[in-house]
Parts: C-alpha cells; sequence; structure tokens
C-alpha cells in the first residue's frame, strides 16, 4: 500500500430527529391531552486511533464521512431513535486540525484513544413538553439541530523512540536490516528510500525499541531541493536521532555532511534541531582496521563533537550490534 501521511476529509454530525405534535386518542379517554415525543439525537462523528493502520491511504479515495440522524418522535411520548456515531479509524501519531480555523482538534498518540470531531445535532422536542395549565392543548414542538460539520486535515506523524538521519546513501536503510528483520530497499544510487518507515530493533525477548527511517536529507531541502523536508515531521516525537554518516567520502566532506544536516533540521524547527543526536560513523569496512579510530578522532575534533559517537559498518554488522545496546540503556532511562 502507498504510504500517505497527509489527508483532508469532510465529516459530517447525524442531524437530531423532529418533536412529534400529538395528542392523546383513547376510547372513554377525554381530552387525553399532548403525547408528542421527543426526536432522537444525531449520530457524532470520532476519529480513534488503531494500531493495523499505518497509513493515511485509505482518506484519498474516500473523503466524505457522515453520521447517522436520529428519528422523529412519536405518539405516546415516544423517543426517536438516536442515530448510531460513525468511528473512523486512523493511525496512531495522527493530528487533527480543523482547516477553516487552522485550529488543532487533538493528537491520537495511543491505541484506542478517541476524538469527537463533529457533535450530533440534539433531538427536538415533542408537544408533551410545553404542556402547562394555562397551555392543555400545546401545538408546538421543535426541530432537531443540525449536527456539525467540519473539514478536516489529517498529518500523520509516525511514533519511534530512534530517528535515522543522513545524507543519501550514508547506509540507513542498509542499517535498518543490520539491526532488524526489516527489508528496504537497498542500491548504489541516491534516494532509494521514498518514503518514511518503521521496524523494530529487538535486543532481547522483553527489550526492543522502534527506529524510524525517512528519506535522504540534502542541502537545500528546506527551499524543497531533492525529496524536501516534508517527512521530518516524522522525528519529532523520538527520544533520540542518530546521524547516520558516510565515511568513504573523506574527512572534510564527511564533516560536510553533518553540518549540512544540522542545519537542516534548525531550519525546519528549533525543537528538533536541537534534540539529542549521536553520531553513526558507517562503512568503516572500507578502512583497514588500524585506521578506524584514527578517522573517528578526525571527524569528531572537526566537528567538535562531545556526543557519543559509534564506529559501524552496516554491510558487515559491525559495531551494530554494540550501538543499539547503547541505544536500548539510553531510552530505558527515566525522563525528567
Amino acid at each position: 500500500m502507498k504510504f500517505v501521511d497527509e489527508a483532508t476529509i469532510r465529516v459530517e454530525a447525524g442531524q437530531g430527529g423532529d418533536g412529534c405534535v400529538s395528542f392523546r386518542r383513547e376510547k372513554y379517554v377525554p381530552r387525553g391531552g399532548p403525547d408528542g415525543g421527543d426526536g432522537g439525537d444525531g449520530g457524532s462523528v470520532f476519529l480513534v486511533g488503531r494500531e493495523d493502520v499505518n497509513t493515511l491511504a485509505d482518506f484519498r479515495v474516500q473523503r466524505r464521512y457522515k453520521a447517522k440522524s436520529g428519528r422523529g418522535g412519536a405518539g405516546k411520548q415516544r423517543t426517536g431513535a438516536s442515530g448510531d456515531d460513525l468511528n473512523i479509524f486512523v493511525p496512531t501519531g495522527t493530528v487533527v486540525s480543523d482547516l477553516d480555523t487552522e485550529e488543532i482538534l487533538g493528537d491520537l498518540a495511543s491505541v484506542g484513544q478517541s476524538l469527537c470531531v463533529a457533535q450530533g445535532g440534539r433531538g427536538g422536542l415533542g408537544n408533551c413538553r410545553f404542556k402547562s395549565s394555562v397551555n392543555r392543548t400545546p401545538r408546538k414542538s421543535t426541530p432537531g439541530e443540525v449536527g456539525e460539520k467540519r473539514y478536516l486535515g489529517l498529518e500523520l506523524k509516525l511514533i519511534a523512540d530512534v530517528g535515522l538521519v543522513g545524507l543519501p546513501n550514508a547506509g540507513k536503510s542498509t542499517l535498518i536490516r543490520a539491526v532488524s528483520d526489516a527489508r528496504p530497499k537497498v542500491a548504489d544510487y541516491p534516494f532509494t528510500t521514498l518514503h518514511p518507515s518503521l521496524c523494530v530493533v529487538r535486543i532481547e525477548t522483553d527489550r526492543s525499541f522502534v527506529m524510524a527511517d525517512i528519506p535522504g536529507l540534502i542541502e537545500g531541502a528546506a527551499d524543497g531541493v531533492g525529496l524536501g523536508i516534508r517527512f521530518l515531521r516524522h522525528l519529532q516525537r523520538t527520544r533520540l536521532l542518530v546521524h547516520v554518516v558516510d565515511i568513504a567520502v573523506g574527512k572534510d566532506n564527511s564533516v560536510k555532511a553533518v553540518r549540512t544536516i544540522e542545519s537542516e533540521l534548525l531550519r525546519y524547527s528549533g525543537t528538533l534541531g536541537k534534540q539529542t543526536r549521536w553520531l553513526a560513523l558507517n562503512k568503516m569496512d572500507l578502512l583497514p582496521g588500524d585506521e578506524w579510530e584514527a578517522t573517528k578522532e578526525k571527524i569528531t575534533n572537526a566537528l567538535g563533537w562531545e556526543g557519543p559517537v559509534f564506529s559501524i559498518s552496516a554491510v558487515t554488522g559491525e559495531g551494530t550490534n554494540l550501538m543499539a545496546q547503547a541505544i536500548i540503556n539510553y531510552l530505558e532511562q527515566p525522563t525528567t
């Protein structure tokens, strides 16, 4: 299924049923009085977070959703049936906004979380409600209220513990292959990753974390160059960014690559640019073993880097287990 992380839909709640004007008519019961019942309430529209839905692609096909309306009231003080609520299932991590008011209505960040996006109309009142000592035969009722209607914008932000960033061909997809059972596309040309993907990195039976990979960034991404920065929203929920750097291009180019990504992250969001980030110096298998530490030291000194740095080879898997273990230890620390 094609990955879609944005969609626009129209939702309409059900209208309330009309109240009824009726009078009691029975043999041997003179002047029975009013007995018109109320109308039923219209159904409301809810968005519900669901774990087994991972794309908004369905909303590119069906764009209009309407809940059932309430039934009108009837004689003998019978209330009309209420319309059924409509539950629309969306991926967890979906942010919902009202396109007319530009208001953020909610963030469905957990499985089973629901959000009412259109309230059903209340049912009208039957004439039974208007009887009094001075008005014994009311011929008045009220119509049902109109349900809310809204144009909604849906924006999916993947929920992951760790996000991978880096230039195209830095080896992010190969790294995912090395640490998980996921099999993203790998090739020797840029932008083999065209949309975000998630994988589960399992350290032990009951210890694992979720890692997100997004298409590679290039200089000028904030201005729409390459695939742009439209997928960076998927990194906003992560607790840690792992910056994968290709060291086979030489020290100067590796340092430039890190600076490029830093600049694009800051241009997109100051918060994202300051998020905790580790370096993963990849493709160490292309260097002699005695040059690993020297290369690592040269790059970190040129960057003035003070955070964790890992020397890895995503192709051979060397160093990846050590890095995965460090990540799970970091994630298991209590957050402040």
